[in-house]
């Protein structure tokens, strides 16, 4: 399994999950670990994969809270 994948795999199982995803705020790295099990991962991998789970998780954030504000400045 390569990085990408696994990147893919932890934002799709934090994504839909409410208490994940607060675990993941609280201890990001202590959340991935659980998560991937017992890969065995090269050097800094799993901070690589830590920062870019952060980035997709914020971008799935931001993009959930522009909906929201459209709705509120939608169509009359």
């Amino acid at each position: 399994m390569d990085i990408k994948e696994i990147i893919s795999d932890v934002v799709g199982k934090i994504s839909g999950n409410k208490n994940l995803i607060k675990k993941f705020k609280k201890d990001p790295l202590g959340t991935v670990k659980s998560l991937i099990g017992t890969i065995d991962l090269p050097d800094g991998a799993l901070n690589t994969i830590v920062d870019a789970v952060k980035a997709k998780i914020n971008l799935k954030d931001a993009g959930s809270l522009l909906g929201k504000l459209k709705g509120l400045f939608g169509k009359k």
